[in-house]
């Protein structure tokens, strides 16, 4: 009984190690942003992604894990020589992802290896299409015709190239010799021409400034002459104007009878003072035959004086 009793334990604890093992090789978990090739009798079946998936214990088999997530992978130094037969030294790093993972497993043998080999074959064909001083100008250009080149290479691989990003670019050292003279005498040119530049603006402004010193001289001088004409123009019409209030008073004052006499005694005085004067000046001296007289002189005064009267009266 005993007997029977351990072979039926026997039994059943082959059985529930037989299920553990049955359902382990049946049931398989994807992880995220990966894919599972299976192969069910060394052929390819299906491709599993991310998830919980069943297989047939024993028959089928994960063949390929491939990642789905973008990878970076760099690319070794390598020569190439440019369209001016120039010798360069070039490495970079290539950014892709798997596409199709059944292309990527059984299109190519390694695929990460593979691309590597194109991308530098590309990048040795991209670098003798351009001259040198064009590799170090376009170098956006240059990444992306390789990017180009390299996913119309590998589309039966199922690899989609992202970017490629050249990392250094090393010329000779006797280029570079040459590139550090030009570049100096560049440099010199430059301050050269900013210097001359400089000369330059500085004699416009000098030319600009004397130009507008003239003008603001000639215009303050025009101001002056103009300001002197108006107050001598003022001054002459001032004098006018008060030579002819004079003139008013002295007329109003020779129409009443004190201004005829007074003027009859001004005309009198200064009759004498001018035969004193022509005594003083000659030995010889002419008179009327009435010139003694001054009350003559002074009545033909009085009747010129008496005429003018009439008329402005009149």
């Amino acid at each position: 009984m005993d007997i029977l009793f351990d072979y039926v334990l026997r039994i059943e604890t082959f059985l529930l190690i037989f299920v553990v093992v049955l359902l382990k090789s049946a049931i398989l978990f994807v992880p995220q942003n990966r894919a599972y090739l299976i192969e069910r009798f060394g052929k390819y079946q299906s491709t599993r992604e991310a998830g919980l998936n069943f297989l047939m214990p024993f028959i089928d088999r994960v063949a390929a894990d491939r990642s789905l997530k973008e990878q970076a992978v760099d690319v070794p130094e390598q020569s190439a020589i440019t369209r001016d037969n120039i010798s360069l030294k070039v490495d970079g790093v290539l950014y892709f992802r798997v596409l199709d993972p059944y292309k990527a497993s059984y299109g190519v043998d390694d695929y990460v290896f593979a691309v590597t080999q194109l991308a530098q074959t590309t990048m040795r064909s991209e670098l003798g299409k351009m001259e040198l001083d064009k590799t170090f100008e376009e170098r956006d250009l240059l990444n992306t015709n390789i990017v180009t080149a390299i996913n119309e290479a590998a589309g039966p691989w199922g690899i989609q190239v992202m970017r490629y990003e050249i990392k250094d670019i090393v010329p000779p050292h006797s280029v570079m010799e040459a590139m550090e003279a030009q570049m100096k005498a560049e440099r010199v040119k430059r301050a050269q021409i900013l210097e001359s530049e400089g000369d330059r603006q500085a004699a416009i402004n000098r030319a600009e400034g004397e130009k507008q010193s003239v003008v603001l001289a000639a215009e303050a001088d025009k101001a002056e002459k103009v300001l002197r004409a108006e107050g001598e123009a003022k001054a002459i019409l001032a004098v006018a104007e008060a030579q002819a209030g004079a003139l008013r008073m002295v007329g109003d004052a020779a129409n009443t009878e004190q201004g005829q006499k007074a003027i009859q005694l001004d005309l009198a005085t200064k009759a004498i003072e001018a035969k004193h004067a022509i005594a003083r000046e000659s030995s010889v001296v002419l008179l009327p035959d009435n010139g003694t007289d001054a009350a003559s002189i002074v009545a033909q005064a009085t009747s010129i004086i008496q005429s003018l009267n009439k008329e402005r009266a009149s």
